[in-house]
């Protein structure tokens, strides 16, 4: 399969994921807690099936590491090629009834993303993007090319974790920059946003892993956009644990944020 097959198979079953998840939140749903004391609902479960079976019965070569998966105790390893599945990223907003949760189906190449799909339920949006190729956004009016914008004249626009929105270390790291406005919201929703050219900065300091990242991170790179540690240095992929560090999503030619850091 190439690279525009691959993505149409992850752009599939994250709609047919997104269609499940809606199902699950209009019929109602009980709100579980797993080890980590991360919340879980049959929706989670529900779309985690679509896309597994769906990813193993087209590429049965491409191994698949899914969140739900390995939190239930299943002991994967990274390869030079696999899916990285998130069914329901922003489960904490889709409990309490809010629209800012995710499907993310991306692939790993070599360590690094290589194409990615997001589709937001709530709007029926979906997000998708092979890095070095192009990125595209799809709604009710159609499929179109997106990219990442430079910084207006009039400042940043700031994309901060909700989940996170008190934490002190935000206010520090904008500290003598020029920011228009913060906009907080949950999940992978804010690298979307920064990959269609209306937001330009998310730094992200708490807890997040690889499944969380590697889709969204997949289509912003294809918008033209860049995510990397607060060194610099791009987020590596097929870690031991899944876990990624702190991070900082930025738009298309945003100076002045390389290199600094998180404290």
């Amino acid at each position: 399969m190439t690279d525009s097959d691959l993505l149409d198979l992850a752009a599939r079953l994250a709609q047919r994921a997104a269609a499940a998840i809606l199902t699950v939140r209009d019929a109602g749903f009980a709100v579980e807690h797993k080890d980590d004391m991360s919340p879980v609902t049959a929706a989670d479960r529900l779309a985690e099936a679509i896309i597994t079976e769906g990813l193993r019965e087209a590429t049965p070569d491409i191994p698949v590491v899914a969140e739900e998966e390995v939190s239930g105790g299943a002991l994967l390893a990274a390869t030079r090629r696999y899916w990285l599945v998130d069914p329901l990223d922003g489960t904490r907003e889709f409990a309490a009834g809010r629209p800012e949760f995710t499907v993310n189906i991306g692939l790993i190449e070599e360590g690094r993303p290589k194409l990615g799909a997001v589709a937001i339920p709530a709007t029926g949006e979906l997000f998708t993007g092979i890095v070095g190729e192009g990125a595209w956004k799809e709604d009710a009016g159609g499929r179109r090319p997106i990219r990442a914008r430079r910084v207006p004249e009039e400042g940043l626009v700031v994309m901060a974790s909700r989940h996170y929105k008190d934490d002190p270390r935000l206010p520090r790291f904008l500290e003598g920059r020029r920011v228009q406005r913060i906009v907080n919201m949950g999940s992978a929703v804010k690298f979307c946003r920064l990959a269609e050219g209306t937001g330009d900065l998310y730094p992200r300091f708490g807890r997040t892993m690889e499944w969380d990242t590697a889709a969204p991170e997949a289509v912003l790179l294809a918008a033209g956009g860049r995510c990397t540690d607060f060194g610099g240095a791009p987020l590596a992929y097929g870690k031991p644990g899944w876990e990624n560090p702190p991070f900082l999503c930025q738009g298309a030619e945003s100076p002045g944020a390389e290199g600094q850091g998180a404290e």
